[in-house]
């Protein structure tokens, strides 16, 4: 059998955690950081971890991870 290709544009922006999950920057921290609160911005420094759903359609881009 063949290898299986990794999707690029998903090696990226996805890395997994010690556990196994698969870890996800936050969304809309960018630009225009002016306008947000500060409790947004400082929640969205941190890696999130993605959701069940989620991670199963990313590991089927992922299948050496």
């Amino acid at each position: 059998m063949s290898k299986l290709k990794t999707k690029s544009s998903a090696k990226k922006r996805f890395s997994a955690t010690g556990r196994g999950k698969l870890r996800r920057r936050a969304a809309y921290h960018r630009h225009n950081l002016t306008k947000r609160e500060k409790k947004v911005k400082r929640n969205q420094r941190g890696a999130q971890v993605l959701s069940a759903p989620d991670a199963a359609i990313v590991r089927q881009f992922l299948p050496y991870l």
